[in-house]
């Protein structure tokens, strides 16, 4: 059974804490921005660090007991576990708590942040490199990680000062591209689907597991928020742009 070196290790746990801990601090920062104390902020994010927290922990034990190594003849529980987390970030993004923590002033740009440790995508190419996964999913997956981690913070700066709006809706939608993109080639080289050379059987191991089941799912969520708060923008402000120009003519 392939053993990653311990440096990859650290690459990869960075960014599987670091992204769930940083949006902890946006739904603080946001629950606080949108008139909560802070006792009833900080419940928040604890309550949002204990539910993702837990996941993470939770699927780590999954995989050390070996059940995300899946083949064409068995359930695909890794794309089962990564589904299922979605679904459930999705719906608890819409918890009345979390919409207004989201909408307060400047979570827009404080949601991008957490997108900052997908630089941890470089452990894709590192293991590429070490022959024990395919190049058809650790370049693409890993530069585009690579891509919209070093971008996030740039993002972020220009939708804090007020400006961005296209380039964040571009940023959300290329972002999300990358990890459908990712999820897809990974199924497909890592269920033997698709033969490739070597195969991509440490996407089922610790610790590189963990970003499909745990890290992906809330990234998608953070995409799907932000990109529905952005294009709600745009039409607010076509509204009230259309009876001014009306107006002036």
């Amino acid at each position: 059974m392939y053993s990653p070196p311990w440096y990859v290790w650290v690459i990869c746990l960075v960014g599987v804490t670091g992204v769930p801990a940083a949006t902890c601090l946006v739904l603080y920062r946001g629950a606080r921005g949108a008139g909560s104390s802070r006792a009833r902020a900080a419940l928040l994010a604890v309550a949002a660090g204990a539910i993702l927290g837990g996941w993470l922990a939770a699927s780590a034990v999954i995989a050390a007991r070996g059940h995300y190594q899946g083949t064409l003849g068995g359930p695909p529980w890794l794309g089962i576990a990564a589904g299922g987390a979605l679904i459930a970030l999705l719906a608890m993004s819409r918890v009345p708590a979390v919409v207004r923590a989201l909408a307060a002033p400047g979570s827009l740009s404080r949601s991008v942040l957490p997108h900052t440790f997908r630089v941890a995508g470089v452990s894709f190419l590192i293991v590429m490199a070490l022959g024990h996964l395919s190049a058809l999913f650790a370049i693409p997956a890993g530069l585009g990680d690579m891509a919209v981690g070093i971008s996030a913070p740039f993002v972020a700066r220009r939708l804090a000062r007020g400006t961005g709006h296209r380039g964040a809706v571009r940023f959300h939608v290329l972002g999300t591209i990358d990890l459908v993109n990712a999820l897809i080639l990974g199924g497909l080289t890592g269920y033997g689907i698709v033969h490739a050379t070597p195969p991509s059987d440490a996407l089922g191991l610790l610790p590189l597991v963990l970003v499909p089941t745990a890290t992906v799912p809330l990234l998608l969520t953070l995409h799907v928020d932000a990109l529905r708060r952005l294009v709600a923008r745009s039409r607010a402000a076509r509204k009230v742009a259309t009876p001014a120009a009306a107006a002036l003519g």
